[in-house]
């Protein structure tokens, strides 16, 4: 059965198991010789608890790119007297012959060994040796399990010219496994004689020969007193096997259905057929006919069809051969057959195309062991997320996070479950989901990143990412998706919309973060890649959304952060700033970013030598004057000249232009801007500013840092006093205020801003008792 993610929290065991194994020295284990993983040896624990331990185990290693696996875990499972395990389910390349050798003294019970293709013949030998206590095994998409490696002629000279090859073993058969009720086969590879194989079997109740051509089925006649389960996945049928099926009157459930498009089937479905399941299999409640041509007409005249509320009446069926049966089915498999759009289907749960709830119910039923049917269900899926409204969406989101999951190397259902995840995430549904499930479909997401270089996955991926509060939702993630980011954006070959989408949300996760995310970050190449893209699009003279977000992107990763200050300098971003000034004279846009950046830069004492050259002090100064965006290009290089002239005239070591200049050019620009400008900026900290105020060397540069404190406690209060109350900046303005060399006007607007506050602090004073 599948296992569905619930929207309930974790439990504590489900939390103590995640936690043990990821850390499993500090707590079950030490290591031996410095490699070898072992179990403490004051440590009992039951198979509740073992089970849980081994599948949570293979579930991260699957889904979690993080989680390392160990190649001696499953040696800690070795010893039944410390450690018990009873239901056990392993799939794909994590399991190893030695593995399942590790633990063959254990008494299990269940056993699922889901497409582990890694698996030889040695591991039919060690079967045996669960042959006294299993009841339920599968071996679905174990391809190689038959195979043993043999070395012809066995001498060490002859391995060289003939290295080993595979040959099929026909000698095993479940001799001895006497309590084996529950059997899955399913993709057994062609060869080996199934009949040879179950005959010892003495009462199997449940088989699945999924996906295996067998022309003569009547052996299965021997459990026809016990059979309750058959599944025939993609066989093509004939007259002898509906025969044989027909015999086996215990059975609840059978599937016969089919992948219509995997090959070509001469079998086609009559009402016959059907009324002769219906007589003879009289326990039937689940039937699946999926995939399947219906060759004559098995419904009821359309007119008849129409008539009342839909009722799933097998007396009222619009199928006709359904109205011999005596109850209506618990599941009737209708996928991609004409019979799922009728009215009256007498079924609780229909899988089918016709609506939201027959698609929900054809994914759920064959996400485990058909991909490439779960695919095509997702397709509609989408379909519908997209066109109309989802009505199940938590059901949906879970299925397509469980399908994206057990897949992770499946082309198709990464793209259609990437696209849906899309649409299922979008702002409309963002009130009926979880913080815990908006975690899951970002963990899926990264991972179709991670394990998909496919330009469609790539894509669907970072536009469902668009749909979260970013940082905020993404910080549990943060390293992880800013590496897979800059993985996308340092790709020589790049799809247009994907980097668009990408440096977007780069730019995002840099925004309003702590500083050490954006030392870490700067660390992983950030600052580089930007500046790469940059000069890629300066090389083609385009300035579109790429070019402003990366330096938007670059204007957040160096707010506060010298070192990534430091690594834009080193990488000559100084000279391509000069570049895009002068081949984009018109972008204010751009503008603006570029002085932010720089802003940013002069903060910076260690640094602003650097910026002390004529030709980037008369660039600043000439940007004084513009009008681009408002005020903020102004205002952004009066703030980079503001820090500079702090240094003092010492500092100045150019002849051209005069310092007292600039610093003419700078008031005039002061007194030109509109006290009640909206801005296009976002302060975290007041700190770079409040520094400029208690110092006498740079009147200006006090004046700058004071217009700056009065728009923005003037426009925008409720953000802004707070924060300057909270970083001190009362006491320093009061201070300025007393000082000889601060300007009059200076001065008068420090007094403003301090009554902005007071008066602020008074209306928000909490007068409740």
């Amino acid at each position: 059965s599948l296992k569905m993610a619930s929207d309930s929290p974790e439990s504590l065991m489900t939390l103590c198991t995640d936690y043990c194994l990821r850390n499993l020295e500090g707590t079950l284990c030490y290591l031996l010789d410095n490699e070898t993983l072992r179990l403490h040896p004051d440590i009992f624990l039951p198979s509740e608890i073992c089970d849980k331990l081994v599948n949570e185990y293979v579930e991260l290693v699957k889904t979690d790119s993080i989680f390392e696996p160990h190649e001696s875990f499953f040696t800690l499972f070795s010893d039944p007297r410390s450690t018990r395990l009873a239901r056990i389910h392993l799939r794909e390349h994590i399991v190893q012959d030695q593995d399942l050798e590790a633990i063959r003294k254990q008494d299990l019970i269940e056993l699922y060994l889901t497409n582990c293709e890694k698996l030889t013949a040695k591991s039919l030998q060690t079967l045996v040796s669960f042959s006294h206590t299993l009841i339920s095994l599968s071996l679905f998409g174990c391809c190689n399990i038959f195979y043993e490696e043999e070395n012809p002629g066995g001498c060490e000279d002859d391995c060289l010219v003939n290295p080993t090859r595979q040959v099929l073993v026909k000698d095993f058969t479940f001799e001895g496994f006497s309590r084996l009720r529950i059997l899955n086969l399913g993709r057994l590879i062609e060869g080996v004689n199934v009949e040879t194989l179950l005959r010892p079997l003495a009462s199997l109740a449940a088989l699945d020969l999924s996906g295996i051509q067998l022309n003569d089925v009547g052996f299965l006649t021997q459990w026809k007193d016990s059979l309750v389960s058959l599944v025939l996945y993609n066989m093509d049928l004939s007259e002898e096997h509906i025969q044989v099926i027909a015999q086996l009157h215990k059975l609840r459930h059978l599937d016969i259905s089919r992948d219509h498009l995997s090959s070509y089937y001469k079998f086609k479905l009559t009402r016959r057929v059907l009324n002769l399941f219906v007589e003879n299999l009289v326990n039937l409640t689940s039937l699946d006919i999926s995939g399947h041509t219906m060759l004559e007409n098995c419904t009821i005249p359309s007119m008849e069809e129409k008539m009342g509320q839909t009722s799933i009446e097998p007396a009222k069926s619009s199928i006709a051969p359904f109205r011999g049966l005596k109850r209506p089915l618990q599941f009737l498999g209708l996928f991609e057959t004409s019979l799922c759009r009728l009215t009256h289907i007498p079924a609780y749960k229909v899988s089918g195309d016709k609506n939201e709830e027959q698609v929900l119910n054809a994914i759920e039923a064959y996400t485990e062991h058909r991909p490439e049917i779960t695919s095509r269900a997702i397709n509609l899926l989408f379909d519908i997320a997209r066109i109309e409204r989802c009505s199940q969406l938590l059901r949906a989101l879970q299925l397509v996070i469980t399908a994206l999951k057990c897949h992770k190397d499946d082309k198709n259902i990464q793209v259609t479950g990437s696209a849906a995840l899309f649409y299922l995430t979008n702002s409309e549904y963002r009130m009926e989901q979880s913080v815990k499930l908006r975690r899951q479909v970002i963990q899926v997401v990264l991972n179709g990143m991670e394990s998909y270089q496919e330009v469609t996955v790539q894509r669907n991926c970072c536009l469902t990412l668009c749909n979260f509060s970013i940082p905020e939702e993404l910080e549990f993630q943060y390293r992880r998706v800013n590496e897979l980011l800059l993985n996308i954006l340092n790709q020589s070959r790049q799809d247009e919309s994907i980097q668009r989408i990408a440096v977007h949300l780069c730019n995002a996760l840099v925004c309003q973060v702590d500083n050490d995310h954006k030392e870490a970050v700067g660390k992983m190449g950030f600052v580089m890649t930007m500046l790469k893209l940059i000069q890629k699009k300066l090389a083609d003279k385009t300035c579109d959304q790429v070019m402003e977000f990366s330096w938007s992107a670059l204007w957040n990763i160096t707010d506060e952060t010298p070192d990534n200050c430091e690594m834009f300098l080193n990488y000559s971003g100084m000279k391509l700033f000069l570049e895009c000034l002068k081949e984009f004279p018109e972008k204010q846009e751009l503008h603006r970013n570029m002085l932010g950046l720089l802003g940013n830069v002069a903060e910076v004492k260690e640094l602003r030598p650097q910026l002390m050259t004529s030709q980037f002090i008369s660039v600043f100064s000439n940007l004084l004057e513009s009008k681009a965006d408002g005020i903020e290009v102004s205002y952004n290089a009066c703030g980079v000249l503001s820090h500079i002239m702090f240094d003092g005239p010492e500092a100045w070591g150019i002849c051209e232009p005069h310092r007292e200049e600039v610093v003419k050019r700078m008031w005039a620009a002061i007194q030109s801007w509109d006290i009640n400008s909206r801005r296009n900026i976002n302060y975290r900290s007041f700190e770079p500013i409040l520094r400029l105020l208690p110092q006498g060397i740079s009147p200006v540069s006090q004046h700058w840092a004071t217009w700056a404190l009065y728009n923005l406690v003037s426009v925008y209060p409720d953000k802004y006093c707070p924060l300057l109350i909270k970083e001190g900046g009362i006491p320093l303005l009061k201070d300025m205020i007393k000082m000889a060399s601060a300007r009059q006007e200076t001065k008068e607007m420090a007094r403003k801003v301090i009554e902005h506050c007071s008066n602020f602090k008074e209306e928000n004073m909490d007068t409740s008792r």
